[in-house]
């Protein structure tokens, strides 16, 4: 496994929980809003992206420093018994083959395990499940199906790992949540509107909460780390009116971000 950085405390990552956040080199989308590019930074310059081929992705000319294997669980035994879990982040994390290991290794010094995923993987996704393996499952929903190849950066992508993913979740009682990113050069309230019909129409079964699903919308944050530059946000009333729309077709979504 190749690790991009750690984040030491956070009180955000996992809803809840006091945790540290893991991110894994490598990614299978090119999401222009991406916050952590540099995970996903190739050789050859700043403009050339390795969709699909994972810990492939890394190579020493990138800026950001790989952390070791052994530095990070140096660090977790140093917080046993102080934080509650540990958050594995990206990237996507699910292109690592060795997901699983690291995950028997993390439980295995009591913590609990959030997963932050693009569901494009539910396959591995359904193992871990299954396994017991993680505690806590964020999916990014990256934008309406019509829109999501261009959200990506991935011309003709077929949505259907990510539909199975969703499908996933909301038949089952694992914690979760759906989330999107809200830019304002991909997403309008059609758009949102979209997702959350998605997302509520997934499956009339139970899920976690008693049949509550929790979405939310994250207000993008320029910075250095976007993978393009030139893109915007809304601003804290429009977020407002996207979630007021919002909630009448899932109750309860909220704002993060704001």
């Amino acid at each position: 496994m190749i690790f991009g950085g750690i984040r030491k405390m956070t009180l955000l990552d996992y809803p809840d929980k006091t945790a540290c956040t893991l991110f894994t080199i490598g990614c299978n989308f090119i999401c222009p809003f991406c916050q952590n590019s540099s995970l996903i930074v190739s050789s050859g310059g700043g403009d050339k992206y390795l969709p699909g081929e994972g810990a492939a992705a890394y190579d020493e000319s990138n800026n950001i420093q790989p952390v070791k294997d052994s530095e990070i669980f140096d660090f977790l035994k140093t917080r046993t018994g102080l934080l509650d879990g540990v958050c594995i982040s990206g990237g996507e994390p699910l292109i690592h083959d060795d997901i699983d290991d690291l995950i028997d290794e993390i439980k295995a010094l009591g913590f609990l395990v959030k997963l932050d995923t693009n569901g494009s993987c539910p396959d591995k996704l359904e193992k871990l499940i299954n396994t017991g393996k993680i505690d806590f499952i964020s999916i990014d929903i990256k934008n309406s199906k019509k829109k999501y190849a261009q959200t990506i950066n991935i011309p003709g992508y077929d949505i259907s790992p990510v539909e199975e993913s969703i499908k996933l979740l909301r038949t089952n009682t694992i914690h979760h949540e759906f989330r999107t990113t809200v830019v304002k050069e991909f997403h309008n309230s059609e758009d949102l509107c979209s997702i959350a019909h998605w997302i509520s129409g997934a499956s009339t079964k139970t899920s976690s909460g008693g049949g509550l699903i929790k979405y939310y919308l994250q207000k993008f944050i320029d910075s250095e780390g976007v993978l393009c530059s030139g893109l915007h946000a809304y601003n804290d009333e429009e977020m407002r009116e996207f979630n007021n729309i919002i909630n009448k077709i899932i109750p309860g979504s909220q704002l993060r971000g704001i």
